[in-house]
């Protein structure tokens, strides 16, 4: 099945809404890796925007000062988080473990 061809409007239309998105990320990230927001602050920000709940929860660790993709990974993978999940993707279970953990490195 083919998808239609969208008008310029429309190419715009989404262009202008994935550029917002973007943004909303990067200022989520700066601001828990600076410390202005908490994990908890994080996945409320996560429940009411779609934006933020699409980003990764490993690019979200990336973001703290000391925190490389292979220590970010570790973290996942000892809390048995697929390093793939996104943060609206996370279960209460793993929404409380990756707090807990990230309560004990601050």
């Amino acid at each position: 099945m083919a998808l239609r061809e969208l008008t310029q409007e429309e190419r715009d239309t989404a262009r202008k809404k994935a550029l917002a998105a973007r943004a909303e990320r990067a200022e989520v990230k700066k601001g828990f890796g600076e410390g202005s927001l908490n994990f908890d602050q994080v996945l409320a920000k996560a429940d009411r925007s779609e934006a933020v709940a699409r980003l990764k929860t490993i690019e979200l660790l990336e973001s703290l000062p000391g925190i490389g993709r292979v220590t970010a990974t570790r973290i996942l993978e000892e809390l048995g988080v697929s390093i793939n999940r996104r943060l609206g993707g996370l279960g209460v279970k793993q929404r409380k473990s990756l707090g807990a953990h990230l309560a004990q490195l601050a």
